[in-house]
């Protein structure tokens, strides 16, 4: 049974995560999580979960002991600056101490660093689509530069020499998963010629299912790579089964 820690364990897909490594008997997973209540509220108990803080790297180093693979799903988050005004484009901050800068580079580098000293074997790293474009709306959210900091940390894990899965996600939809074509490029192909101009998103119970399998199938190692799906309405649509073909379609480079 492998041992995996999984941070972001409370967030909307980093709970998918937890739940589906959980109903597969080749894992153990770990949730590193700051919030007990929040954890009870989701999961209905404590167990199996460790408490820390990705900025805290004495709490990583802990947390990751014993395992073999890493998850990272955490991000910064952005919300809303003041009070909505009518007819106003609506304006964005990061919280003290959840900048980008902060948790999507520091953050992810603290676990990175804390994951190669406890020999951990692999790490899947869920980031975002847009990267290659300085300018992306993404990076203007509170001045943070999110893409930015993501990319940094994507090739600091590169160069870690420790195995990785980099699983650039776009848009993530509230929608249930398994029930899609799986479409694979790298470069922001995907977001800036979408295939017969379909909406670059993906459903995030089917990114959660990527990352499992990413754990499980050895054609994912050491690539970083787009995904999206096609609608689940598509005529000709065919619902992605075999992960190890897909992983196969993204060469080894990034």
């Amino acid at each position: 049974m492998k041992r995996v820690l999984v941070t972001g364990a409370t967030g909307r897909t980093g709970s998918l995560v937890v739940k589906k490594l959980r109903q597969r008997e080749e894992f153990q997973a770990i949730g590193l999580a700051r919030s007990p209540d929040k954890v009870k509220e989701m999961f209905g108990s404590t167990e199996d979960f460790v408490w820390g803080d990705i900025k805290d790297y004495s709490s990583l180093e802990a947390a990751v002991r014993d395992c073999q693979a890493l998850v990272i799903l955490t991000s910064a988050v952005p919300q809303p600056k003041g009070t909505p005004q009518p007819g106003k484009r609506p304006e964005f901050e990061f919280a003290s101490g959840e900048t980008p800068e902060e948790i999507d580079w520091i953050g992810q580098k603290n676990q990175i660093d804390a994951a190669k000293k406890a020999g951990v074997e692999h790490i899947v790293l869920v980031g975002s689509m847009g990267g290659t474009n300085p300018d992306h709306p993404l990076n203007r959210l509170g001045n943070g530069n999110i893409l930015i900091w993501k990319r940094k940390a994507e090739q600091y894990l590169i160069d870690s020499e420790i195995d990785y899965t980099i699983i650039r996600a776009g848009g993530l939809l509230n929608e249930r998963g398994g029930v899609r074509e799986l479409l694979v490029d790298k470069d922001d192909t995907l977001l800036n010629h979408p295939p017969d101009d379909i909406p670059t998103s993906i459903p995030r119970a089917d990114v959660a299912e990527v990352v499992v399998r990413a754990l499980l199938e050895s054609d994912a190692r050491n690539k970083a790579f787009d995904i999206i799906s096609k609608p689940e309405a598509a005529e000709d649509a065919v619902v992605t089964t075999d992960f190890a073909s897909l992983f196969q379609q993204v060469n080894s480079k990034i």
